[in-house]
């Protein structure tokens, strides 16, 4: 009525109320009379937005790829938004220009631009390989893009979802990677044959060592027996030549004192021979009659009887007939006996 009109804001959205080329209000969720003529009202969006982009790319090799991702952002200043684009509503809180597609647009842009300077580095097959590199130098492009500064936006999150290659591109990459994976198979077939191959001889060769170091082995036992038997052999013969020479040394000593026990017998003999010859000396001139007349005090009547028939023996061409009675002869056996 009289121009004067009533509007209400929601809460997410940022209001920025204009009088006469001035700012009157401002503020979040805002509801206020204004007087039409003279007024603008300019209505931001404070809430976080999702925008979904597809860039198609050319790598260093000249191929071309997608990437395929999304990004949330949210006005951080709408005083510098309202600045540079035109978020101005009617009274029906309907904006009247598409700013806000502009606004889009720009942060593809700059998304673009940060994504493209880093595929154009690389080959296609590297490219496809790097989804989070991407990702993460987009996301860094876009924090710190001036373009992005000036009109108070703020990244808040970046994904890439794919980066692939052309259906044609696609298929042969993927024929290669098939024939690729089929020569690593059959390199890993070989090698494991090969390894086994290895495994195989290594277990021979530590067979064959094995059986080695048991030759050796054998071989030391008997060299070892070898020199026992050899040191034992030394051993009994020199205990043998000991032995022998201790039985010389005996025999030596034997017959040494054989010799001088031959000797010393001899000596005796000779002292006793030399002796009797002493005293057979001073008695071989007597009569033996005076010498068993001195002997006299041991002899008996048998020895007297005995010396009687010496007598008669010694003269018996004078001796005409002699008579012996068996009882003489008997006593004198008898004397004799006793």
């Amino acid at each position: 009525m009289f121009g004067f009109k009533y509007i209400k804001f929601d809460s997410m959205d940022h209001v920025i109320h204009y009088q006469n080329g001035k700012v009157k209000k401002e503020g979040k969720g805002l509801a206020f009379f204004y007087f039409a003529p003279n007024s603008s009202i300019v209505s931001i969006p404070s809430k976080s937005v999702d925008l979904s982009f597809v860039f198609k790319e050319v790598t260093s090799d000249y191929q071309d790829v997608i990437v395929q991702g999304n990004l949330t952002f949210k006005v951080a200043d709408p005083l510098k938004l309202a600045k540079q684009l035109d978020f101005t509503v009617d009274e029906n809180k309907k904006h009247r220009t598409s700013d806000f597609e502009k606004l889009t647009q720009r942060i593809l842009f700059e998304a673009q631009t940060a994504t493209s300077g880093y595929v154009h580095s690389l080959g296609i097959t590297t490219v496809l390989s790097k989804q989070v590199e991407i990702e993460k130098m987009l996301l860094d492009g876009l924090t710190t893009s001036n373009v992005l500064e000036v009109l108070g936006v703020e990244i808040q999150g970046v994904n890439i979802l794919s980066v692939k290659a052309n259906a044609e591109m696609s298929r042969a990459l993927e024929a290669k990677t098939r024939e690729e994976l089929q020569k690593d198979a059959d390199k890993a077939i070989y090698d494991r044959r090969n390894f086994a191959v290895e495994q195989e001889r290594k277990i021979r060769e530590s067979e064959l060592n094995t059986e080695i170091a048991i030759e050796q082995k054998q071989k030391q036992i008997v060299e070892k027996k070898m020199e026992t038997d050899l040191v034992k052999s030394d051993n009994d013969r020199k205990l043998k030549e000991m032995k022998i020479e201790m039985e010389i040394s005996v025999e030596e000593k034997n017959t040494s004192l054989i010799k001088m026990k031959t000797e010393n017998d001899k000596k005796e003999a000779d002292a006793k021979e030399y002796m009797l010859k002493a005293i057979m000396n001073v008695y071989k001139d007597i009569d033996w009659k005076i010498l068993t007349a001195l002997n006299s005090k041991n002899m008996n009547a048998a020895d007297n009887i005995a010396l009687a028939f010496r007598e008669l023996a010694s003269n018996s061409s004078k001796i005409e007939t002699l008579n012996i009675t068996p009882d003489l002869l008997d006593s004198l056996l008898t004397t004799k006996k006793k």
